[in-house]
């Protein structure tokens, strides 16, 4: 059912794009965009991971460097039937983790020193196993792409509001749309593809849980790890970026009330009630 949902969702997306396109440029802006997604698209398939890993400044660990790191790993990754991830720590004291990566073959999994600090090593199985399910189940590509469509909305509809205002908008309605028009969807679409991206964002997060938990053997570890994670996190924010927060088995970003709405992440409470539910 998850995966129905994304795909239904990008399918929206994709809608979205075009129909901004169609209205700043008619047939031949509708090509255009769907043109720069795809340019896009490429780019974030080729280069996220190592934007990603590059941006938290995360270092690669071998086994001479972390034995019991690595064993944990490698024996989770065994688990999972997926080959061996490359691994990295995160200079920050903030406990968290992500995975990252275009597919099983290339894929990275990135803990904080923090993390590593802060639980037990059943919680940091529970934790490795969550990351391992998002490459098992390619959740990174996914998320990647509807991160850089949702981009590439947002940059089409800036341009859109600029036509608009300053009197951009095309006059011939056979060809693209009114100035009104073209802002209200300007001001809409924006909106719409973020909520999207949190609701693809929100149900792999569910779908990596449960197979995380299959994964590490036991769902009860992963439910309090994310007890402490999330607190942590309140506590202690990292310094992440908007455009990354969905990577993280946390949200890095701190916000309560009304800005939890707009969060990639479900609730970390009903995460942890499905978990504590679960039966392996």
């Amino acid at each position: 059912m998850n995966a129905l949902r994304t795909g239904i969702l990008m399918s929206v997306m994709t809608v979205l794009l075009v129909i901004i396109g169609k209205l700043l440029g008619g047939n031949q802006g509708a090509l255009t965009a769907l043109v720069v997604a795809a340019v896009m698209n490429f780019l974030s398939y080729w280069s996220s991971d190592k934007i990603a890993l590059m941006r938290y400044r995360a270092k690669p660990i071998t086994r001479d460097q972390a034995p019991q790191l690595y064993d944990l790993v490698e024996r989770l990754a065994r688990s999972g039937d997926l080959p061996m991830p490359k691994l990295f720590v995160i200079p920050s004291q903030t406990p968290n983790a992500f995975a990252t990566g275009r597919d099983p073959r290339h894929a990275a999994v990135a803990v904080t020193e923090g993390a590593l600090g802060l639980l037990n090593s059943d919680e940091l199985a529970g934790v490795i196993g969550h990351e391992l399910a998002h490459v098992k189940n390619r959740d990174i590509l996914v998320q990647s792409i509807a991160a850089t469509m949702a981009g590439a909305i947002t940059m089409l509809a800036f341009w859109a509001r600029f036509a608009a205002i300053f009197g951009g908008g095309r006059s011939d309605e056979r060809r693209g749309a009114g100035g009104l028009e073209v802002l209200v969807m300007a001001i809409l679409a924006p909106i719409a593809a973020t909520l999207i991206q949190m609701g693809i964002s929100r149900s792999r997060e569910y779908m990596a849980d449960a197979g995380g938990a299959k994964i590490a053997g036991d769902p009860r570890p992963l439910a309090n790890a994310l007890v402490k994670l999330s607190d942590w996190a309140q506590k202690r924010p990292m310094n992440a970026s908007p455009t990354t927060a969905h990577m993280f088995i946390v949200n890095p970003l701190t916000g309560g009330g009304i800005t939890s709405f707009f969060s990639t992440h479900p609730p970390t409470e009903e995460r942890v009630r499905r978990l504590r539910e679960m039966r392996v």
